[in-house]
């Protein structure tokens, strides 16, 4: 008779005597009739399911800040983390072999010894009330049931009562075995076992009702443990019930006393403890974040979305979703907590959680993209609302980065910059001069407001800016006329080309729709008219910070998995998009309207000109407003930072903000900025060459 015929053989006739019964195992003795050992029913292992051999458990993933150690919160299904069983207590080993393989050491894999006990007692009784499952077989039962790589379905199939399943597990069991030793599948159970109160693994369960570590277990609680793995949803002293647990709790104690292992004086001081629960929950997704930093969940919200749009991770959402929460991740995010603080506090200080008006601001890293504050004056929450209010105070909607029913909020005059890098791209100098009326009648059709006879006629803010201007000037000021012109001169398909290279996402339907079929004609997108985001409109900003190369906004700094290997996915992703010329003549138009100096002397007043003073140190950066104050936006980089503060009411549009907040956010984003900025040696930015910023052009005077 062959080897491989063996198994074969045996499976028919253990099949056969096993029909009808409940629990496979009561009648596995009748093998033994056969004369059939059950050496013999081993699988090889290198036959054996992957998952069996190089288990991957579902272990829950943290995210920290910038530090590496302050922990934001934990993604999980189920709270696990895996530890080696030298930082496991003796007491804790010996619990657990003794409540349910007392002969762990003495078997291999299958205890003929148990089974029988089982099968004796179980007829007797009529009912099954032993069962002969060794640990390495309820490690395999545990593997095949919680593989999160399988099926809902998969899963059950691998826990159903079947004479095939017990018969497949009985065979792994042994294969193990014999690869495996005693103290190597001792560690993967324990890691893997079901704890009851959601902790599965020794070390969710010894923080869950303990609030300690394993290697810290004494004997009452490492008996109360072992004694959970039975019967975890009914003896869970939290949620269940303490004096079922407690008896098993003594149960377990006994029988380590019988084991040899401890004494029964031992075991009676132990038992006579009271439980001393000290519960404490792992937190679980971004409402969950500590409570005193409430302010972190909206960070921690887009850190899920970017996640989710990651395809290293899964090929859908759903699939990215199983990958966080069960590969045991450790994400070093980009938040960094001071200057997420800072930026609360500057937030909190315009605008408090209760008022109608949002200010959400982000703070990016040029050249990397890393996000280290996002933060808007809301609460965290999915509680409701007084008076039916959608998003304040509480929210979870994404009021800085975008998404959902967020799309966003016009930004003003910060769209100028698109135009003025279209016309640099183009050829045109930074003193490409036009002498700008207080309004002009363009090329461009439009209907509505303000229309002269069909045509987009802008006009600017202010009668004293208007007059001749350079781009220095111009963008200072902010004088509309001149880009209306100048985004004549260039296109305005340019001009949103230009937006969108620089991150601008189009989310709005209506917007999405010009810039795809009517680009050419949307003459008006120069004034920031389409919807946009403080984190779209940092990331453009950080592009000319970092002369010309686009990061896209990225929440992390790396990403770890469960094996200690790090993650591509978690570094910048960065291109060159913008010749470093050109975007160095645009950063030094952009000194002028927050009080800085171009390397040119060619600045003459600006927009929020106390920036500079404030700040000690070079800066660059725009402001804007919408028609009618609807919103208010400020934007200041350096060549290490940038922030961008939004004024809106995110539930009614049109209800504007006010021109007044406008000096608030100024200070605000300036204070951010020399918080984030304290520890960082001063840089200044690198000029443009003279071609770029004097190169002599045709004028237009006039309109």
């Amino acid at each position: 008779m062959t080897r491989a015929f063996l198994p074969k053989m045996f499976t028919v006739l253990l099949a056969g005597t096993l029909a009808g019964l409940v629990l496979a195992v009561a009648a596995l003795p009748a093998a033994l009739v056969f004369g059939i050992g059950f050496s013999a029913l081993a699988a090889p292992y290198a036959e054996l399911p992957n998952t069996l051999r190089t288990p991957p458990t579902a272990q829950r993933s943290n995210l920290y800040a910038n530090d590496g150690t302050t922990l934001i919160t934990s993604f999980y299904q189920e709270d696990r983390v895996d530890v080696p069983l030298d930082e496991v207590a003796v007491v804790m080993r010996q619990a657990i072999i003794a409540a349910e393989d007392a002969r762990f050491h003495e078997h291999r894999g299958v205890d003929l010894r148990g089974i029988v006990r089982a099968f004796t007692v179980n007829r007797r009784d009529g009912a099954t009330r032993q069962g002969a499952s060794t640990l390495t077989m309820q490690y395999v039962r545990n593997v095949l049931s919680t593989d999160p790589r399988l099926t809902e379905a998969q899963r059950a199939a691998a826990t159903e009562v079947s004479t095939a399943r017990k018969i497949q597990e009985i065979r792994y069991a042994l294969a193990l075995e014999r690869e495996l030793s005693k103290d190597q599948i001792l560690t993967r159970y324990l890691n893997i076992a079901y704890f009851g109160a959601g902790a599965y693994g020794i070390a969710a369960a010894s923080k869950r009702y303990f609030s300690t570590s394993p290697a810290k277990l004494t004997l009452a609680q490492a008996a109360l443990l072992a004694g959970l793995v039975r019967s975890p949803h009914t003896d869970d002293p939290i949620n269940g019930d303490a004096d079922s647990a407690t008896a098993r709790r003594g149960y377990v104690l006994d029988r380590m006393v019988e084991s040899g292992v401890i004494a029964a004086e031992e075991a009676a001081r132990a038992a006579a403890q009271p439980l001393n629960l000290r519960p404490s929950e792992t937190p679980n997704d971004c409402t969950a974040v500590p409570e005193g930093h409430n302010d972190w969940g909206f960070f921690c919200d887009w850190f899920t979305r970017w996640w989710n749009s990651q395809k290293a991770f899964g090929g859908t959402v759903d699939e990215r979703q199983r990958t966080l929460r069960r590969g045991g991740f450790s994400i070093v995010s980009s938040l960094d907590p001071g200057v997420q603080r800072a930026t609360t506090e500057q937030v909190r200080r315009v605008y408090p959680a209760e008022h109608p008006h949002a200010m959400p601001t982000a703070v990016v890293q040029p050249g990397t993209g890393r996000v280290l504050a996002m933060s808007v004056n809301r609460v965290y929450s999915v509680a409701a609302n007084p008076g039916g209010q959608q998003n304040h105070p509480n929210t979870v909607n994404q009021l800085v980065a975008g998404g959902g029913t967020i799309v966003g909020y016009q930004a003003g005059s910060t769209f100028k910059l698109f135009t003025m890098l279209a016309a640099l791209e183009a050829g045109l100098p930074l003193n490409t001069v036009f002498d700008a009326p207080r309004r002009i009648v363009t090329d461009f059709r439009i209907s509505g407001e303000p229309s002269c006879g069909g045509y987009w006629c802008p006009q600017n803010a202010s009668a004293s800016v208007s007059g001749r201007h350079d781009m220095w000037t111009a963008f200072g000021d902010s004088v509309n006329t001149y880009f209306a012109w100048l985004t004549e001169r260039v296109g305005a398909d340019r001009v949103v080309e230009m937006a969108e290279r620089l991150g601008i996402v189009f989310r709005a339907d209506d917007d999405a729709q010009l810039a795809r079929h009517g680009a050419r004609e949307w003459g008006p997108f120069t004034l920031g008219v389409s919807a946009t985001t403080p984190l779209d409109l940092a990331g453009a900003y950080a592009t000319l910070g970092a002369e010309g190369t686009w990061c896209a906004p990225t929440p992390v700094v790396s990403i770890t998995d469960a094996a200690g290997r790090r993650v591509a996915a978690g570094q910048p992703d960065c291109r060159q998009v913008l010749d470093v010329d050109v975007a160095r003549a645009a950063t030094d138009a952009a000194r002028c309207p927050v009080g800085d100096q171009s390397m040119y002397h060619a600045c003459e007043g600006g927009t929020a000109t106390r920036l500079r003073g404030q700040l000690g140190r070079p800066v660059a950066g725009k402001t804007g407003s919408s028609e009618e104050y609807a919103t208010e936006t400020v934007v200041a980089f350096t060549p290490q930072l940038v922030v961008a503060a939004m004024a809106a009411n995110p539930d009614e549009p049109q209800d504007a903000v006010g021109r007044a907040v406008q000096s608030a956010m100024v200070e605000g984003v300036g204070e951010i900025l020399s918080y984030a900025l304290r520890d960082e040696p001063v840089r200044d930015f690198v000029p443009p060459s003279e071609a770029t910023a004097w190169r002599v052009t045709g004028e237009r005077t006039g309109n």
